[in-house]
């Protein structure tokens, strides 16, 4: 990067803008500070570090604009932590393992990266994201060491008062075609796991399915999307929330615990953001907002590459080739989108 000065840190999430940071604070040992108030952008990663940005001024606003364009890397410069061939390899022993009894579903994801510009400006990224594909969780952070923009889909956690929902999505199609037969009983079976970890805070007889199997469209492709919603149980907080539920159930798989050790296994590269959370806590007025970070770029390496992770659900009937081209679909457009090109890039390799 170049010795120019950092740039101020912000947030733009769900139509706030956050500036003036205050305090980091490492939520992965004492969420704690998110029960003593103030307005915390969130940034968890897949394997738990959970990182809390308290800002002082938060106001809604329109989206910032970039001063210039964005500057992206070439198309053909991304690598993929697994080519076609170890993914299908990964797909065939979650297989076995479905076969064994051990899980019953397992989230396989690969990670993209390429080289960033050192006058890459996130906020340009972010314009191209809300004009190409626009996303119900749109957001931008600037961090002092990282910096993240999202196009998620996914609500992991809301929380409004002590009503907390989530709404998980297993099942991704193209625009027009039908979904896969797999895809109905994975949705209904991730739907469960998020339905069992929302039982472990929620007051008993609270936790409902609002929603089960609706189609929802995105640029280019649709998923199918449940919604779980309960009431907190008194004296539930923060530490509690996270405890029972992250990290989401739908990027990982059932039972949760085993497919994240077949996660570990199979996947050479940590997930990073991508699968974790990004969003807010409003701790004054019990607000949240925390989206699964899918559809994500982030920074990494001293914010000299730029990184974008793409998965798939395996079950015992999946077909490999067609779990391979779900990887690829979720990440087409994005990835185009990113390097400044209207080309497919070849993000295989």
């Amino acid at each position: 990067m170049s010795d120019s000065p950092a740039p101020t840190p912000f947030a733009y999430l769900d139509g706030l803008l956050a500036t003036d940071l205050v305090e980091t604070a490492d939520l992965t040992r004492d969420p704690h500070p998110l029960e003593r108030g103030g307005w915390w952008a969130v940034v968890a990663t897949y394997e738990g570090r959970i990182t809390g940005y308290r800002f002082a001024d938060v106001r809604p606003n329109p989206a910032p604009v970039a001063t210039g364009p964005w500057r992206g890397p070439e198309p053909a410069s991304w690598h993929s932590s697994m080519d076609q061939a170890e993914y299908l390899r990964g797909v065939g022993r979650i297989r076995r393992y479905i076969e064994a009894g051990e899980v019953y579903q397992v989230n396989l994801c690969r990670v993209l990266s390429a080289r960033l510009h050192d006058t890459a400006d996130p906020l340009a990224l972010a314009g191209l994201l809300a004009a190409g594909n626009p996303a119900p969780y749109q957001g931008v952070l600037q961090l002092p060491d990282e910096w993240v923009v999202t196009a998620s889909p996914e609500l992991f956690l809301s929380r409004d008062g002590d009503v907390i929902s989530s709404s998980p999505i297993k099942g991704t199609t193209r625009t027009a075609e039908p979904f896969a037969d797999k895809d109905f009983p994975e949705n209904i079976m991730i739907t469960d796991l998020v339905r069992n970890d929302l039982g472990r805070i929620g007051r008993p007889g609270s936790v409902v399915v609002t929603e089960l199997l609706q189609r929802q469209e995105h640029p280019g492709l649709a998923h199918l999307v449940s919604t779980v919603r309960a009431r907190l149980a008194a004296g539930i907080g923060w530490p509690a929330i996270l405890s029972a539920t992250f990290p989401p159930g739908s990027v990982t798989g059932a039972p949760k615990i085993r497919a994240q050790q077949v996660i570990s296994e199979l996947e050479p590269v940590p997930r990073g953001p991508y699968c974790g959370a990004i969003g807010y806590v409003d701790a004054d007025a019990h607000r949240a907002r925390l989206a699964v970070g899918i559809r994500t770029f982030f920074t990494s390496n001293n914010m000299r590459l730029l990184n974008f992770g793409t998965g798939a659900g395996i079950t015992y009937s999946s077909d490999p080739t067609a779990e391979w081209a779900e990887t690829q679909l979720k990440a087409t457009l994005l990835i185009s989108l990113a390097s400044g090109r209207g080309s497919k890039p070849d993000h295989g390799r």
